[in-house]
């Protein structure tokens, strides 16, 4: 892989800018199982890791896959893994464990048509609810939606600041045709990127309490064999680790790890918008789909259309604030989607009859194209 010291032009497979996004974001650690179409992501890990001084291991399953991407984290190492929807099924329980635990790592998942084994090289976004909802329990979660080549680098290396910064896993949810587009990208230098790093302990080994919150919500975190004693469990623990079924401890913990989240929630709104500040149709978008939903818009405003695209870069936890504003100065919003209407049902829930909500869903393998979103908005143009 060709590094970029001068900020030069590079011609990139998403799946390529992935890679180098985990890289200049320190990930030292990958972990994972091929399978078509996040396989080209492992292969350029594969290559690069022993590079820079990392470690790449191919598992035996997905789920040891994350085992191991969790069990590197607790020992220090920023890791990540990458599958599509039945290895990312599979990792699920793994999830839940990284969640209650609060283990930072990142995970990809390149979407393609389902379900079960599906359309594998066709792309889809039809796991957009699993990516919320497919690991058991009530937990947070963050998850980010690339829409072109560069930005699978940039949120890559965002996945993996939200992962340092919260002591979660992070999902990066593309789909199978922004894993293999290539296209024309200045990518940053690495010294150019912020990057941050979990929080560390500041008081002696023997003052440590794991799951103590300091204040921030965000409990301090030793890697193993530093000399702080630190019990990992997924069960309902006490501030040392413990398990325990005390209700006023469990309570504590379960609202300390939504509470890190959701205080941050107006740091969670990320999105691009053309002509949406006036426009009467707004087209809410994420994933490839913002892509052609973009050129249906310009198109549109050629026609004298009203309409205008909000492109939505966070996925989970939903951005309502961002959404709802939207909605109240439009009268339709149109939300097209590669899958029976995922998104589209949260955006229904806050829109509190502000607007029509209407959908435009495919789930035959092939892409939503400009000319089919621009059609739908002249059908329902007030």
């Amino acid at each position: 892989m060709k590094k970029n010291k001068r900020n030069e032009r590079l011609l990139l497979q998403g799946s390529e800018a992935c890679a180098r996004g985990a890289l200049q974001a320190g990930c030292r650690f990958y972990a994972g199982y091929p399978i078509t179409p996040a396989t080209e992501i492992m292969e350029a890990m594969a290559w690069e890791l022993p590079r820079v001084g990392g470690v790449f291991i191919q598992m035996e399953d997905e789920i040891a896959s994350l085992g191991a991407v969790i069990g590197a984290s607790l020992a220090g190492v920023k890791s990540m893994t990458a599958t599509s929807g039945p290895g990312f099924s599979l990792m699920q329980e793994h999830i839940s464990f990284a969640s209650m635990a609060e283990v930072p790592c990142v995970i990809v998942d390149v979407m393609r048509g389902g379900p079960s084994t599906g359309l594998p090289t066709l792309a889809a976004q039809g796991d957009v609810m699993q990516a919320r909802w497919g690991a058991h329990g009530d937990h947070p979660v963050i998850v980010l939606a690339p829409s072109s080549v560069y930005e699978f680098f940039d949120l890559t290396i965002k996945a993996f600041n939200l992962s340092e910064r919260y002591r979660i896993p992070v999902i990066l949810v593309a789909d199978e045709m922004i894993a293999h587009m290539r296209e024309s990208v200045i990518l940053p230098r690495a010294e150019e990127s912020e990057l941050e790093e979990r929080p560390r302990p500041t008081v002696p080994p023997e003052w440590y309490a794991p799951y103590k919150d300091p204040g921030t919500g965000v409990p301090p975190m030793p890697a193993f064999g530093e000399g702080y004693r630190y019990h990992v469990t997924g069960l309902a623990h006490d501030i040392r680790g413990y398990p325990t079924i005390r209700r006023d401890e469990v309570g504590e913990l379960m609202a300390r790890l939504f509470n890190k989240i959701s205080k941050d929630l107006h740091l969670l709104q990320w999105f691009d918008s053309c002509y949406a500040e006036d426009a009467v149709v707004t087209v809410i978008a994420y994933g490839s789909v913002a892509r052609p939903a973009l050129r249906a818009v310009k198109r549109g405003r050629e026609k004298g259309l009203k309409v205008g695209l909000v492109k939505l870069k966070v996925l989970w936890p939903f951005m309502r604030r961002t959404v709802m504003g939207f909605l109240a100065t439009s009268t339709k919003v149109l939300v097209p989607e590669m899958n029976m209407g995922q998104l589209s049902r949260e955006v229904k829930r806050v829109n509190q009859g502000q607007c029509e909500v209407l959908t435009l869903n495919k789930v035959d393998g092939s892409m939503i194209t400009p000319g089919e979103i621009l059609a739908k908005l002249e059908d329902i143009y007030p």
